[in-house]
């Protein structure tokens, strides 16, 4: 089964958090896609947690090693789709990306971030429960 995994649950899995062991189950055995916007999205939010103090340049690098060796898809997207969620939802580009891949693959949205979730559950996308 293909599913769409955000930059939010591949972090968790990255830095080990305590949702890192069931998004691991969850998905094993899986194909996991999502938008080609997701390294950048990786280093945004290593970026963001270097100002919070939260990760050190070394366990970003570390980090940056376990994130390319997680079997990724990325999906080409539908960008007039994508911005057209984007003013429905009143989410940025970047979210609607993920709710695009999930619309036209007709799969599963895997997410810790309760905004996309509530989201994709207005445009009856399904999510997977962490």
């Amino acid at each position: 089964m293909d599913i769409v995994i955000d930059t939010s649950a591949l972090i968790a899995v990255i830095v080990d958090e305590p949702e890192r062991n069931t998004i691991v189950e969850l998905t094993t055995g899986n194909t996991l896609i999502g938008p080609g916007s997701i390294p950048w999205e990786i280093g945004n939010a290593f970026s963001a947690m270097f100002k919070r103090q939260r990760l050190t340049l070394d366990e970003a690098r570390k980090g940056l090693l376990i994130f390319e060796n997680i079997p990724l898809r990325y999906i080409k997207i539908d960008f007039v789709n994508a911005v057209t969620i984007s003013k429905r939802t009143n989410m940025y580009a970047y979210d609607a990306y993920f709710l695009d891949c999930s619309i036209r693959q007709k799969a599963p949205l895997l997410t810790l971030d309760r905004k996309l979730k509530i989201a994709a559950q207005s445009l009856n996308v399904r999510t997977m429960e962490v």
